[in-house]
């Protein structure tokens, strides 16, 4: 039982890094599309870029929720949930991923900033590295932002004060954002705008639901069901809101790189289209996942009883990180 879960973990991942790294030429096939090189190696950088954005802004956003939790930590321990406090006053929270998850988002962006300074080219070797030339350009200096704010947010995480990190991943946000649609687009602070709240909530959703389960269970054995109820009720109503913002930048983004009237005929022909379908399938999954968790915590005799569903949610979101790394490596279907 002690080695099934880290096994599970490691064949999910295992399955998950399939995704970029094969994804390429099955989106493209048939499709007369060129994949840039490496684009396989590209999506999986971006891919993990993700999830290291996911993890420590998760932790931030359900950490202030457990503070919130009724009657579990206001004014001290309530009487139905002993103990509910450290001895600082402060909720008991699972150890943090933080500084793990900025050290795979510093290889990760640091990868993808050689990248770019080869002229997205796979570098060779360590020569054909042009460091110096990515201050150049905007995309290398946007680059060089993500390697540096991911080194400082590692350093915050294990500093006496974690939540300053908040402001390198902020940075982070910005510059994928940025780096999503140049200055040459058309309305690109329209589209950068788009892609900074849709990457915002998708991280507070993802690594948040992955953060609230780790907390329940460490919960369960110190106060019972009431609090974890309590902090997966709070979780689910914020991430309706989230829920909400996601579809709304997600069909609008996509509306602007595929107008209406070709909608429906890119997302068979195009490599772009295709892949866009299937994250739209997956999120699809993910909603019917939360609303059977949201069913079992309001009416089922045990409210934990959700943590199934929800657990199911987070291997779906994780799936749908995968394709979103991979759509950010493909070629966009139309032209500007």
């Amino acid at each position: 039982m002690t080695l099934t879960r880290p096994v599970a973990v490691l064949v999910l991942t295992a399955l998950a890094a399939l995704i970029p790294l094969l994804g390429p030429s099955t989106a493209l096939h048939g499709t007369g599309e060129a994949a840039a090189p490496g684009a396989g190696g590209t999506a999986l950088l971006r891919t993990a870029l993700f999830a290291a954005l996911c993890v420590p802004l998760g932790e931030l956003f359900v950490n202030r929720l457990a503070r919130s939790v009724p009657g579990a930590f206001v004014n001290g321990p309530a009487r139905s949930v002993p103990g509910a406090e450290d001895a600082a006053g402060r909720p008991v929270v699972p150890r943090s991923w933080s500084a793990f998850a900025a050290v795979a988002g510093f290889v990760a962006a640091l990868g993808l900033a050689s990248v770019v300074a080869t002229g997205y080219l796979v570098p060779d070797s360590l020569s054909d590295i042009d460091v110096g030339g990515l201050y150049a350009s905007r995309d290398g200096k946007l680059a060089l932002l993500e390697v540096n704010a991911f080194l400082v947010a590692g350093l915050c995480a294990v500093s006496s004060r974690p939540a300053t990190q908040l402001w390198p991943l902020g940075a982070v946000v910005v510059a994928e954002a940025l780096r999503a649609h140049p200055a040459t687009e058309h309305t690109s602070l329209t589209g950068s705008g788009l892609t900074l709240l849709h990457l915002t909530c998708a991280a507070l959703w993802t690594g948040g639901l992955l953060h609230a389960l780790r907390s329940l269970r460490l919960w369960h054995g110190r106060y019972g069901t009431q609090a974890g109820a309590a902090l997966l009720g709070l979780y689910a109503r914020v991430a309706t809101v989230l829920l909400a913002v996601i579809t709304a930048t997600g069909v609008w983004s996509s509306l602007r790189r595929m107008p209406p009237e070709t909608v429906l005929e890119q997302l068979t022909t195009t490599a772009y289209g295709r892949t866009l379908l299937a994250k739209v399938l997956l999120v699809a999954a993910v909603v019917a996942l939360a609303l059977w968790a949201r069913r079992r915590l309001l009416r089922a005799a045990d409210p934990l009883t959700a943590c199934a569903p929800a657990r199911a949610e987070v291997v779906a979101l994780g799936l749908v990180v995968a394709v979103s790394g991979l759509l950010t490596a493909l070629p966009l279907p139309i032209r500007w």
